[in-house]
């Protein structure tokens, strides 16, 4: 057999996308199953304190409605081991939006307005959601997310910095921001007899289901959990969220399918939300540019019921060459909901306070901020001391900046002025660890030709369907058109959730082997195939969680170039360009769009997307896209994503790296930067909104 040359590399179409355009797609909502009710929950109204009680009569009396749930009658489950779970389970409030009743009706608008009507009272007590860096409550954690260690220490950072020639003391603040992805959180359940069937919209089915077997006590292979299209996730839909749990216990109370899905105002107080974090960074520097040390403080919150801390300081363990550094992580547990994975958790807004404080120390030496990036590449990981796998941030520079022309820039701030505009242009480095976890899969060779790959993957919109398929195509010599790829159902092949960048390199990996044993074994094999065909199966544990001797990680540059009206203070991005060192990279066409994805984002996270907690009201004052801007076409001109070819045999049989998450790693800095360039002003508190640049301007 022989390939049809849309295998690895090729800009292969998305397998699923005519079902997209088309609306054929069916997402979690989209399930029209006989009977099927839909429910709506009611969000506590006070940011800390309990039920008291609940009035459910004017709710049912209502056209429509089948049922009321509250924490006095709803289905009894299994402590979880995440309590964002334990919905009506208990009267406690530990914030604001918690969910205290659910009704459940034939429609969603006879639901919601059902759950208008139904009357809860509280016994309140006092809160705090307020983040500073000297709260008397903060405190250092054992570890951040990802089992890092919330403090790493090397050399002597204080007498270091007390020493150099050269000092940068800055603060930084990014304020907390919320997934929005364009699906919100959905599930739909039913049971069918003994068995528990979930359509959710889930970033993995197999961690899904092995979490409602353990809250509802019932064998995991009574439960099946799909996601056959999710609308996006950027973490959020990493875990189970309580749309799920509500959904099967609606469905068990009322024996009917069941839908649930909040409502978008509802999302930053239910799935997660980017944890705000204050950034203190201290860089010392001989006159050259080498750094003498590094130390970056990260001070963050999370919920009363869960700790969780951003691991904003990580990325500063890996990128530069300093013989003396801390990092550090502290909390602060507030009546807050409980932050949790948004796109690049801790590289975002870690990277954007590094950058940004690299950017000011080269101001400080009256050096180009490439070259001061340039003479601080470490040969070895600085925190592990591990040889990297690969590290072209060197070559992502050089190439960026050739593309970018930043040669020809004036690096005077303030140079450079059309009219009431104030040009500028600015640069940043990217890194991304190299995650992957064991996966299993299954290959199967058909009498007619074809090849069916079976794995519990999840397309978030990545188009990892299509990206598998060029895996299997290429490992079986066979065109892709000969081969389909089964994905988001936990009955197939178990394997990890879409999530750390992760994805591709973890079911690749078990996808290559599958289909490099069965194309072994059809090339020993004579005659026709049986009817039910020839089937192999892999599992890469042992394997993929093997520790290895390499640091791994990805890396990029970014540049930036912005305009800022003198006049009305708004920032426009007229270019962004930036260059990526991403192992092979496997499908053209959508490592493209996910790079320009993540950028997009980070564009958002400089300029448009923050979110602020009303003190007294104990909530997000931004609650849904009328109020949290995220970015439109309009905002994004003229963007690029490009990569260099590159090379590492220290990775899974692809030789490929996460793309998911890099692209929004350093991009924000980089319109930092590229706004302090055009006015000569620094803005150290993330968005860079015009009534901030206006105050600036002016004073």
């Amino acid at each position: 057999m022989s390939g049809t040359g849309s295998t690895l590399g090729a800009p292969a179409e998305r397998r699923e996308g005519h079902q997209k355009v088309t609306g054929s797609a069916r997402y979690a909502a989209e399930h029209p199953l006989p009977g099927r009710a839909h429910a709506w929950p009611v969000p506590a109204t006070i940011a800390r304190g309990r039920v008291t009680a609940v009035d459910t009569a004017a709710a049912l009396d209502l056209p429509g409605v089948l049922a009321v749930l509250t924490h006095e009658d709803a289905p009894t489950i299994a402590e979880p081991d995440d309590p964002m779970l334990a919905v009506l389970q208990n009267p406690r409030v530990p914030h604001r939006g918690w969910c205290v009743a659910l009704v459940v009706a034939r429609s969603p608008e006879e639901a919601r307005l059902a759950a208008e009507a139904v009357r809860v009272e509280y016994a309140v007590e006092e809160h705090d959601v307020a983040l500073r860096a000297d709260h008397p409550d903060a405190y250092e954690p054992d570890t951040a997310n990802g089992g890092y260690p919330a403090r790493r220490e090397h050399g002597d950072p204080e007498g270091a910095f007390a020493s150099a020639p050269v000092r940068v003391d800055v603060a930084y603040r990014v304020p907390p921001l919320h997934n929005h992805p364009m699906e919100p959180h959905t599930s739909t359940a039913h049971w069918r007899r003994d068995r528990l069937v979930v359509h959710t919209s889930s970033q993995g089915t197999t961690t899904v289901r092995a979490t409602l077997a353990a809250l509802f006590e019932m064998p995991e292979d009574r439960i099946t959990v799909t996601a056959d299209h999710v609308g996006g996730g950027f973490g959020s839909k990493g875990t189970p969220r309580p749309d799920v749990v509500l959904a099967v216990m609606a469905a068990r109370r009322t024996g009917r399918p069941v839908t649930v899905a909040l409502p978008r105002r509802h999302l930053p107080t239910s799935v997660g939300h980017r944890a705000p974090t204050l950034h203190r960074l201290r860089l010392g520097a001989g006159t050259d540019g080498r750094l003498s040390c590094l130390t970056h403080e990260v001070v963050t919150h999370s919920s009363r019921i869960r700790e969780f801390v951003e691991q904003a300081a990580v990325p500063a363990r890996t990128m530069y060459e300093v013989p003396n550094s801390r990092t550090l992580h502290r909390l602060v547990r507030l009546d807050v909901p409980t932050p949790s994975w948004m796109r690049a958790p801790g590289e975002a807004p870690g990277m954007y306070a590094l950058e940004s404080a690299m950017d000011e120390l080269a101001g400080e030496l009256g050096m180009d901020p490439i070259q001061l990036r340039l003479v601080n590449e470490p040969e070895r990981e600085p925190d592990s001391g591990k040889p990297f796998s690969s590290r072209h941030l060197t070559e992502c520079l050089r190439d960026g900046a050739r593309r970018f022309g930043w040669a020809a820039r004036d690096p005077r701030p303030r140079s450079r002025g059309e009219g009431p505009l104030l040009v500028g242009t600015g640069v940043a480095a990217a890194t991304y660890p190299v995650l992957v976890a064991p996966s299993t899969a299954e290959a199967r060779a058909l009498p007619d030709g074809t090849f069916v790959v079976r794995i519990n993957a999840t397309d978030i919109g990545t188009g990892a369907r299509t990206v598998l398929t060029q895996v299997a195509a290429d490992a079986l010599g066979a065109p892709l058109d000969r081969v389909r790829t089964e994905v988001g159902n936990s009955d197939l092949p178990s394997a990890p959730l879409a999530g750390g960048s992760s994805g591709t390199a973890s079911w690749g990996w078990s996808v290559h082997e599958a289909c490099t044993r069965l194309a072994g074994t059809l090339a020993a094999r004579t005659g026709p195939l049986p009817d039910e065909g020839i089937t192999a199966h892999a599992d890469t544990t042992g394997q993929a969680d093997a520790d290895s001797p390499y640091a791994r990680h990805a890396f990029g540059a970014h540049f930036a170039e912005t305009s800022v009206d003198r006049v009305t203070g708004e920032v426009r991005v007229r270019r962004l360009l930036s260059v990526y060192a991403a192992g092979r990279i496997l499908n053209a066409r959508t490592a493209r769009s996910q790079f320009i994805g993540g950028m997009t984002m980070g564009l958002g996270m400089a300029l448009t997307e923050g979110s602020t907690m009303d003190t007294a009201f104990g909530d997000f004052t931004e609650s849904d896209l009328a109020a949290y801007h995220v970015p439109v076409h309009a905002d994004v001109p003229r963007i690029e994503a490009h990569w260099i070819d590159e090379e590492d045999a220290h990775l899974n049989p692809m030789g490929s790296k996460g793309i998911g998450e890099i692209g929004i790693v350093g991009t924000a800095a980089a319109i930092g930067n590229a706004v302090h360039h055009a006015t000569g002003i620094r803005l150290r508190d993330l968005p860079l909104t015009p009534d901030k640049v206006l105050t600036a301007l002016a004073g």
